[in-house]
Order: C-alpha cells, then structure tokens, then sequence
C-alpha cells in the first residue's frame, strides 16, 4: 500500500494524513474483498524497515494502528464475518497495541468470511529466517532429522503456513519491487503495478487489477495448456 507519503506531499498536507486516508483505503478494499467473497486478503501495513522511518512518523503510525483497532471499527468487520489476524515481530509495539491485536484476533477467530492478514513489523527475510530458526531449534531437541526437511515442511514453519499462496499482489505507488514482502509465498504469485497512491486507490482500481489477473496464463513453471494441447498434435 505505497504512496501515502507521496499523495500528502503533493496536496501540501502533512504525513500523517497520508496514512489517515491511506487506512480509509483499506478499509474500502477489505468491504470490497467481502462483495467479492475473496477469501483471503493480505495488507502490508508496516514493514521491519519502517522503524528507520522518522521517529515522529513512526509515532504517528501507531497512534494510528491504535485508532483503527478501536472497538467500532472493529465490531463493523465482526458484523461483516471478517477474521483478522497479525503477522510479524510484535515484541517492539506497546503493550498497549499488542493487546488490542490480541483481542481483535480472539473476537473474530470463529468467523468463516474473508480472512484480512495485517503484516506489521513484518518482513520476508525475517519470516524465512525464523522459520529455519524454529527448525533448528527441533533439530536440536531430537525431534526433527535434518534430512527430512525440505520445501513442503520450511512452509510450515512460516508466519502464513495455514492460508494458501497469494494468487495477486498489488503494489501501488509507481514502484516495481515487492520491497521484502512474503518473499517465500510469492513464489508463483501474479505481480500488479499501477501508478495510483494508495490513498487514491478504489474499488474501480482494485477491479482493473482483478481485470488484469483474469487474463493472465498461470502456468505456476510449467507450460501454457494451449501449448501442450498443440504439441501433443
């Protein structure tokens, strides 16, 4: 979700109303996701990096994570059958923040609607190496053998093991990197760039970009089907 900073800048507003519009946007986008019955969402609110950020700035971002964990808000998702759940190192947030988390999380456990994941102070080096540090951690114990670790059980051991790889990503803001995100889930996933600030993006954005997948040949490293169906001739 990329150019909030940018979009306050060019309308000569401060940073913080980036990121205030910016999480209006996000909401627009889980209802959307809800519409659509898409079953997962994945939102990339605050990376490992951003704590580099400017301390005032990163302030702001948690004063802001707390004011959209508000109970309203969030009672507005449980009505709607929406399950939250947080990924990422959560030890550096306050206490504060991180019962809110917790909460949200217990309160909308048993919903069975969209799935919205916030990645915050998450990053995929990180996931990938915690997850070989869980393993050696087995290895150590005796409980897993060395040799019988292999793609299929690292996965297990990530931050996202019980939901299915992203099919999209949508990166907006003009940058054409995935910036250490789900760096291990992104294996096969389909890319999306588009020059809109995130707190322009909408539903007719989100749209274009589910228009775009839809056409999109998925062969996940085979061939294209056509092609093989032609060959086989």
């Amino acid at each position: 979700m990329d150019g909030n900073n940018r979009w306050a800048k060019n309308r000569d507003l401060p940073t913080k109303s980036g990121h205030r519009h910016g999480a209006e946007v996000a909401r627009t986008i889980v209802n959307s996701c809800v519409r659509r019955n898409i079953k997962t969402l994945t939102l990339f609110a605050f990376s490992s990096e951003n704590w580099l950020r400017p301390s005032r700035e990163v302030q702001g971002l948690m004063a802001l994570f707390l004011s959209v964990l508000k109970h309203h808000e969030i009672m507005q998702m449980h009505r709607n059958n929406v399950k939250l759940k947080f990924v990422g190192n959560r030890s550096d947030f306050s206490a504060k923040l991180q019962s809110n988390m917790r909460d949200v999380e217990e309160l909308t456990a048993n919903n069975t609607g969209t799935t919205v994941i916030v990645a915050a102070d998450y990053g995929g080096r990180w996931d990938i190496a915690m997850a070989a540090q869980k393993m050696a951690a087995e290895v150590k114990a005796g409980r897993l053998d060395p040799e019988a670790i292999d793609t299929d059980l690292l996965h297990q051991y990530t931050s996202l093991s019980d939901y299915p790889d992203p099919d999209l990503c949508i990166r907006t803001g003009g940058e054409r990197r995935i910036s250490n995100f789900l760096l291990w889930q992104f294996a096969y996933t389909e890319l999306f760039f588009t020059e809109c600030y995130w707190p322009d993006f909408n539903d007719q954005q989100f749209q274009l970009a589910l228009d775009d997948f839809a056409n999109r040949q998925r062969r996940f490293g085979g061939h294209d089907s056509n092609q093989l169906s032609h060959s086989d001739e």
